[in-house]
This record gives structure tokens, C-alpha cells and sequence, in this order.
């Protein structure tokens, strides 16, 4: 029993650390752009990582090779979604930017039935996808004039679409080989030096506040770093199903915190529009059993969200 408790404890401090990313982004836009953002929050993870994996006696990889593929999973993983949220955030309540990160295995269902690699279409995982798509419809209301459609909603559907091209390829590419600790830092060591190279594009100079210090501070730290070694350490102890369990958390906890710190308005259609995607979302995740033993599978490599 207290194994389970502590279990539970594990997965709720995951969540409200990846679910409350949402709204650090939101306080840290206050004072710094959305390049500014991400070039923080990585060189923060990737100093955490580094001290986790040098406790952990992890080294850094040291092929070209790897460090090659390790320049397409930072920029679709880390840099591209990292900034892409932060420029939906200027725009798009921190709620249904959570939201919206859940989105992430509906692309990826759909980028499988494009490339033909998706062979498990059975009725309820089709169902999830376009209850998905019809769910994005009803939140932003592009029919409205008053619809939250915009280039920040777009951002944020690109933000979900990048996880999910990252995760493909990492999965084929990027096996953690025993030192996922070393590789992920790695991994954010390079979105930092890829952000960087985005510093003489950024649309305006940080103008640092408290607010903005701090909430970038514990975005880097907590939200980005901490998390993965929390969720490395829940997929290792109790496995990859409930691990991913965690992400149907993380738009409760960014709508909850976006409503009661910020005073995000929370309309009747909005929130049927969540709803209808979480339904999705857990329809798309529904495997056919093959067995009875058929081992439960779970996305390798750095998911960090926001």
C-alpha cells in the first residue's frame, strides 16, 4: 500500500511540476521574448541534466554520429516547441495551451497513417483522431468572430505537431543505451547552441523582472529538467503506463492554475472542446490485444512539455 501511495505521490509532483510549465511561460513572457525564453529554460535543463548525469556517472556521447541525430531531436523537441509555445502564450490562455500539448498523440496517429506506418487504425483510435481535430475546432471557433484562431493558436498546434515528429524520430534514432540522463542533456546542450543562433532574430531586448527570473528560473529547472529525471525514474519503478498516464493530468493542472493564478475566463465551449479532446486523446492511445502479455509502450527520449 505505501508503495502505491508513493507512486501516486510520484506521478501528482510530476504533473503540477509539466502541468504548471504553462503558466512559468506565461509570468516569464513578462519580461523576456519567446527566443529569450527557450534559450533559458534549455541551458537551465541541460545544466541540471548535466549534474544528474555526472551523480549518476553518465558521460556525454562522444560520436558524431550521435551528436548528428542529436541536432534533429533538440530542434524538434526542445527549441522548436519551446519557443513555439512561448509565442502561442502571447496571444492563448496558459489553459488551453496545456490543452493543446495533449494534442501530441493525435499528429502522431496521423503521421503514421501518412507514412503508412500506422497499421493498428482499428475503429476506436480513428474515432480519437477526429473527435481530436473536432475538439481543436470547437476551442478556438474560427467560425466566430470572436474565436481564439490566430497565429499564437497556430504556434500551438505546431508546438504539439513538432513533439511528435520528435518522438518518431527519436525512437528510431536516439535508444537512451543505458544513459538517458546523459544523452538528454546532451540532447538540451544543443537546443541551447540552436536558440542561440535565433538571438539576432528576436523581436525585442529581455527586460528582466522578478517575475519574469524566477518564473523562467523554475521553468528551466523544475519544469524542464527535474521533470524528466522524475519521469525517467516513475517509467523505471511502476513502467511506461503509468507514466503516460501523467499526461492526461497536465491540462487539468495548467487550465486549474491558468483559471485561479492568471483569472483565465473559462467559457462553456471551451471547455467541452478540452474535454472532447482528453476523450480523444485516450481513444488514440487504445491499442488492439494482441495477447495477453502484450507489453505496454511508451515514448523514449526527453518529452518535456511546453
Amino acid at each position: 500500500m505505501n508503495g502505491g501511495r508513493g507512486a501516486s505521490a510520484r506521478m501528482v509532483v510530476l504533473a503540477l511540476l509539466w502541468g504548471s510549465g504553462f503558466l512559468w511561460i506565461k509570468l516569464a513572457l513578462t519580461g523576456l521574448s519567446p527566443v529569450h525564453l527557450t534559450l533559458v529554460r534549455c541551458a537551465l535543463g541541460a545544466l541540471t541534466l548535466l549534474a544528474m548525469a555526472f551523480a549518476a556517472r553518465q558521460r556525454l556521447p562522444r560520436d558524431r554520429g550521435t551528436w548528428g541525430r542529436l541536432i534533429v531531436a533538440a530542434f524538434f523537441c526542445n527549441a522548436l516547441p519551446f519557443a513555439l509555445f512561448s509565442i502561442g502564450e502571447r496571444t492563448v490562455d496558459s489553459g488551453v495551451a496545456g490543452v493543446m500539448n495533449a494534442t501530441t498523440p493525435l499528429w502522431s496517429l496521423l503521421i503514421g497513417v501518412a507514412l503508412g506506418t500506422e497499421r493498428r487504425l482499428n475503429p476506436a483510435r480513428l474515432l480519437g483522431l477526429v473527435l481530436g481535430f473536432a475538439g481543436i475546432l470547437i476551442i478556438f471557433a474560427p467560425w466566430q468572430q470572436a474565436g481564439l484562431l490566430s497565429g499564437g493558436a497556430l504556434a500551438l498546434l505546431g508546438a504539439g505537431l513538432s513533439y511528435a515528429i520528435a518522438f518518431a524520430y527519436m525512437a528510431r534514432k536516439l535508444p537512451p543505451d543505458g544513459a538517458p540522463l546523459a544523452l538528454s542533456a546532451a540532447q538540451l546542450m544543443t537546443a541551447t547552441a540552436l536558440t542561440a543562433l535565433a538571438l539576432p532574430v528576436a523581436s525585442t531586448a529581455p527586460h528582466l523582472t522578478l517575475t519574469a527570473v524566477v518564473a523562467v528560473t523554475i521553468l528551466g529547472v523544475f519544469g524542464t529538467g527535474i521533470t524528466f529525471y522524475l519521469n525517467y525514474r516513475l517509467i523505471a519503478d511502476e513502467g511506461p503506463t503509468a507514466a503516460a498516464t501523467v499526461g492526461y493530468l497536465l491540462p487539468v493542472v495548467s487550465v486549474g492554475l491558468g483559471a485561479v493564478f492568471l483569472g483565465e475566463p473559462l467559457t462553456p465551449r471551451v471547455l467541452g472542446g478540452m474535454a472532447v479532446v482528453l476523450v480523444a486523446v485516450g481513444l488514440t492511445r487504445r491499442r488492439p490485444q494482441v495477447t495477453a502479455n502484450c507489453p505496454a509502450s511508451s515514448a523514449g527520449g526527453l518529452a518535456t512539455p511546453k
